[in-house]
């Protein structure tokens, strides 16, 4: 059973990372750089301040982020990626040669579960569960399955790491929002 998980895992990974090009190698680049997404955090930052009833409030939310970016950043290495040992696929001897790999940067050993994937499904649902705003929450959620997209395409991860990434996020979010709501009384 786990067997023909980790074959089907590994088909699919392989497909979606033959889809590429070096107009889109850039790109996903670019969407998985780690400083690229700034000013939408500024923006999302500038809006939670707009939204935020007070000054408490607003430092709570910011200490609710840190808290969030943390644990899940966090958890990602020491309670999977260093636990399961699953190797990158850029890294894996048997599919090593057939996956694209951008610019020569394979990254850790490790990959199960992403932490690109992790962090961004944190911070997406994190954000929709706070502005409560659907056009906001489709926006985020696309964006963090964007970014977990181009770690396939990049080939950094098999499909199973960013869907634990994601799964491992959104969970994260959950309770971190359920504290942050806890702690200013709603």
């Amino acid at each position: 059973m786990i067997e023909s998980l980790i074959n089907i895992d590994t088909s699919i990974t392989l497909f979606l990372n033959g889809i590429h090009n070096s107009f889109f190698d850039a790109i996903m680049l670019f969407i998985s750089g780690k400083f690229s997404w700034v000013p939408l955090y500024l923006v999302l930052i500038f809006f939670a301040f707009k939204k935020s009833e007070n000054v408490k409030a607003f430092i709570l939310f910011l200490l609710s982020i840190a808290l969030l970016i943390t644990v899940a950043d966090q958890s990602s290495v020491h309670l999977f990626k260093n636990v399961f040992e699953r190797l990158r696929p850029c890294h894996c001897k048997q599919i090593r040669d057939a996956i694209h790999i951008v610019n020569n940067h394979c990254g850790g050993q490790f990959g199960f579960v992403s932490s690109h994937a992790t962090n961004t499904f944190a911070l997406a649902v994190f954000m929709s569960l706070f502005f409560k705003n659907k056009i906001v929450s489709v926006l985020l959620v696309f964006w963090a399955i964007i970014i977990a997209y181009s770690r396939i395409y990049l080939g950094v991860h098999y499909l199973g790491d960013v869907l634990g990434g994601a799964v491992l996020g959104t969970v994260i979010a959950l309770a971190v929002y359920y504290l942050f709501t806890k702690i200013l009384g709603k």
